[in-house]
């Protein structure tokens, strides 16, 4: 009989919770799409502190001296702070309308069963191939019809239907995720559709709402098609219109025009730098749902 050698055990490799950092190629073409991207913003941004000979004389040096005189004179100019709050207003109320509209008609496409259930939400999955662009005619002669033009309400009412089939496409999933058990325990204590709509779904489908909230005001501030057909009167234009009236307008000041522009892309910028996380996490949550 011979006795049996126990051989050691390799180490186990210890585990430090850190990802390993890959391929140096993924990160070299992260830089080059990122730098690609960025350059643009950058060049206008800075474009702004520069005087008219500058540019002219070379257009991808740095400003020497910097000037913040375009900056300044587009910041006390009444036009633009008109610009800014007819967008705001625009953008403000298209959210809130796209919000609510969209949340009670996914309330009833998720949770109750009906015969035309699969229909409906069909003909919202079939709206996200009609761009605005392919219905600005008819919509012209609609808002035309109602006597909408030249104002606010004739820009908003379309981008909130247009917005719709994105956020029905959201919010079902989230929606449809929620537990028939908790409705269920809703319903024994007592709660109403109505309240278990306000008190249990609302909070639940918090992350979903946030991320349609987020991409409706973005794309409304950021319209020019719809704005650019329905607004005639500049004491009316949004943002996007403002631009291209300020670019006709100063044509020959390209340093203010820069500056211009570059002000008017900042608060999209801003607010979407700061949502960023919710929108990723609120389109996560409705492909899981």
């Amino acid at each position: 009989m011979t006795a049996s050698i126990a051989l050691p055990r390799p180490p186990r490799p210890r585990q430090t919770g850190r990802l390993p950092w890959g391929s140096p190629v993924i990160y070299f073409v992260g830089i080059v799409v990122i730098s690609l991207m960025l350059a643009p913003i950058a060049y206008i941004i800075i474009g702004g502190f520069r005087t008219n000979s500058q540019i002219t004389t070379d257009p991808s040096a740095l400003p020497s001296p910097w000037v913040f005189t375009n900056y300044a004179d587009v910041l006390v100019s009444t036009t633009f702070w008109g610009e800014v709050a007819n967008s705001t207003v625009a953008a403000v109320v298209t959210t809130v309308g796209v919000v609510a509209l969209g949340l009670m008609a996914s309330y009833v496409l998720a949770r109750y069963r009906f015969r035309a259930r699969g229909l409906l939400y069909a003909m919202f999955a079939a709206g996200l191939m009609f761009p605005m662009t392919v219905a600005i005619t008819p919509l012209y002669l609609v808002v035309r019809n109602l006597g909408l033009m030249n104002s606010l309400g004739g820009i908003i009412l379309p981008q909130i239907a247009f917005a719709l089939p994105t956020t029905i496409i959201i919010l079902v999933p989230f929606l449809r995720a929620i537990p028939d058990e908790i409705e269920e325990a809703a319903s024994i204590d007592g709660a109403s559709r109505l309240g278990f709509f306000w008190r249990m779904v609302v909070p639940l489908a918090l992350p979903g709402v946030i991320t349609v909230g987020i991409l409706a005001f973005i794309s409304s501030w950021n319209s020019y098609i719809l704005p650019l057909f329905i607004l005639n009167n500049e004491a009316a234009f949004t943002l996007p219109l403002g631009v291209q009236a300020f670019a006709s307008q100063y044509s020959v000041d390209t340093a203010k025009v820069l500056a211009f522009t570059s002000l008017s892309m900042i608060p999209a910028l801003v607010f979407f730098s700061i949502f960023e996380r919710r929108i990723v996490g609120g389109l996560t949550g409705a492909v899981k749902g």
